[in-house]
C-alpha cells in the first residue's frame, strides 16, 4: 500500500483545504484543481498532467476487522500517481465524504495542477474542424461538449468568453477526463474572432434562426463550428466581424418542431460534431 497518512477526522485541515477547491476562487489562487474518479485520474495522468496528491477512501473487512486497504480496483491508478510523485493520503468514509463529489464517488479524488492555456499556447491541426462554444454556463454542459470533441475526432474546443472554469472539478468529470487530452484554448470573443481570420477559418454558427439547415452547409475542413450560451446563444460580436468583412460565417439552425424553442447546447454541440464526421466520411 502507498499510503503516507491515514486521516479520519472530516475537520482535518488537510482535508478542509482539499475541499476549498471545489469553489473558484480557491481554484484560481492555487492553480490546483480536484479529479473525481478513477477513469478522470487515470487519463490525467495519461497526459502528463502533474498530480500533486491523492485522496482515497480506506476500507475494512466487512466485519469491521483487519487493516485498512485501498478500495478493490484502485492500485493501479495509485501506483501509477505515485509514480509521478503524488502523495497518498488515506481518508475514513466521513472525511472522504467531505472531498468527494456528492454520492458519484469511487473513492478516490486527485489534487492537479491544471492551468488554461491560451489560444497562443496549444496547437490546432489544419484541415479539421474545431468547437467554439461561447459563454457557456454549466459545468456539466462544458464537460459534455469536450466529450463530443473527443469522441468525433475534432481538432479541439476553444471556450470564448466563459462563465464556467474548464478546470471545475464537475467539468473533468462530466468530460470523462478527455479535458486534459482534447486541445483546449479559453479566450474572449474580440481574440478568437481574430484568431479564426489570421487562420483562416471559415464559422459556422448555430442558431435558432439561421437562414440554413445544419446539414447544408460544410462542416468539414478549416471551419470553427460555434454553440452559444445556454440562455442567450452567441453574442452579436459574430454577426458585426462578417459584416466588417472580417470573417466568412454562415448561421445555420436545428429545426424545433415541438414546443422548445432550442437545444441543450451539448446537444446542439453534439448534431454539429457529427454532421462533420458524417460529411468527412461521403467525401
Amino acid at each position: 500500500m502507498h499510503i503516507s497518512e491515514a486521516i479520519t477526522s472530516p475537520a482535518n485541515p488537510r482535508v478542509k483545504r482539499v475541499a476549498q477547491l471545489r469553489d473558484a476562487a480557491s481554484r484560481r489562487k492555487t492553480g490546483l484543481t480536484l479529479v473525481d474518479g478513477l477513469r478522470e485520474l487515470s487519463r490525467a495522468a495519461a497526459a502528463g498532467i502533474e498530480i500533486v496528491e491523492v485522496f482515497v477512501e480506506l476500507v475494512t473487512d466487512l466485519d469491521g476487522a483487519g487493516a485498512a486497504r485501498l478500495p478493490p480496483g484502485l492500485e493501479e491508478c495509485v501506483a501509477a500517481c505515485v509514480t509521478r510523485g503524488a502523495v497518498v493520503i488515506g481518508l475514513s468514509s466521513r472525511a472522504f465524504a467531505r472531498v468527494a463529489f456528492g454520492d458519484r464517488n469511487e473513492g478516490l479524488v486527485g489534487v492537479v495542477r491544471f492551468k488554461m492555456r491560451g489560444l497562443s499556447e496549444v496547437t490546432f491541426a489544419a484541415g479539421r474542424p474545431l468547437l467554439v462554444a461561447e459563454g457557456v454556463e454549466k459545468p456539466g454542459n462544458l464537460g459534455a461538449i469536450l466529450r463530443t470533441v473527443d469522441a468525433a475526432g475534432l481538432a479541439g474546443m476553444i471556450v470564448s468568453d466563459p462563465r464556467t472554469d474548464a478546470a471545475n472539478p464537475a467539468t473533468i468529470r462530466a468530460s470523462l477526463g478527455t479535458v486534459f487530452s482534447v486541445p483546449l484554448a479559453v479566450a474572449a470573443t474580440a481574440d478568437v474572432i481574430r484568431w479564426c481570420q489570421r487562420a483562416g477559418r471559415r464559422v459556422v454558427v448555430a442558431t435558432p434562426d439561421g437562414p440554413k439547415e445544419w446539414f447544408k452547409t460544410a462542416l468539414v475542413g478549416d471551419v470553427a463550428i460555434v454553440v452559444g450560451s445556454e440562455a442567450e446563444g452567441v453574442s452579436d460580436a459574430w454577426n458585426r466581424a462578417a459584416a466588417a468583412g472580417d470573417l466568412a460565417l454562415e448561421m445555420v439552425r436545428l429545426p424545433m418542431r415541438g414546443l422548445a424553442d432550442s437545444l441543450n447546447v451539448s446537444a446542439t454541440a453534439a448534431v454539429l460534431a457529427y454532421e462533420s464526421v458524417r460529411q468527412e466520411g461521403s467525401r
